[in-house]
């Protein structure tokens, strides 16, 4: 089976599975504050295509406009409903609707803004030869990015100049192996990841 193929069927029986889900989410959002359901911004995808990503919209309306590109810390921009959805990763379910379109894979490099792809530019060269995923090598080393980020003193800094060139390399590593095994494996190394992290001993 080829890799579209697998991304094609577990995406379609993804939405099929959790459009009740998708409905009390989306009416948990809109109870508690202003705006739309999704969150949809533009990524750079395979061959340097842009496309909207989807996600559960956790911040308030028009965050983009008031604070930074990334999220650290204890964002004040963060809704209450938003809060649980990132701490479950819930808020990334909407993605499989991008894998269903075939602008995303299940497994492959994290998208990323454009501002971020034209200073690496000539990484992304490589990285962008593949649609990019859900889940990657730097998913699992970077599961809440967010926390990291707001200890440091300078968070923008510190995902531009060290935080990002690593998830590049790690990117890179992920498309030198992949395979249908390498990325079954990673899809199941990330869902006992997220189980580990969110369900502490």
């Amino acid at each position: 089976m080829s890799k579209r193929a697998f991304d094609f069927i577990v995406s379609a029986v993804g939405i099929s599975v959790c459009s009740p889900l998708f409905l009390v989410i989306g009416a948990l959002i809109k109870w508690d504050s202003k705006g739309p359901v999704f969150f949809k911004q533009e990524r750079i995808g395979k061959n340097f295509h842009p496309f909207r990503i989807y996600k559960f919209r956790t911040m308030v309306e028009n965050a983009e406009q008031i604070g930074s590109k990334i999220t650290y810390g204890n964002d004040p921009r963060i809704t209450r409903i938003g809060q649980f959805l990132r701490k479950t990763k819930i808020d990334e379910l909407p993605q499989i609707i991008n894998v269903f379109k075939g602008e995303m894979s299940l497994v492959g490099p994290r998208p990323e803004v454009r501002h971020y792809v034209e200073i690496y530019r000539q990484d992304y060269e490589t990285i962008l030869t593949v649609r990019p995923g859900i889940t990657d090598l730097a998913s699992l080393k970077y599961p809440d990015e967010a926390a990291l980020l707001g200890h440091c003193n300078n968070p923008q800094e510190e995902y531009l100049r060290h935080v990002l060139p690593d998830k590049i390399n790690l990117n890179k590593e992920s498309i030198k192996h992949s395979s249908f095994f390498f990325d079954l494996t990673l899809i199941l190394k990330t869902l006992l990841k997220l189980f580990e992290y969110r369900i502490p001993s």
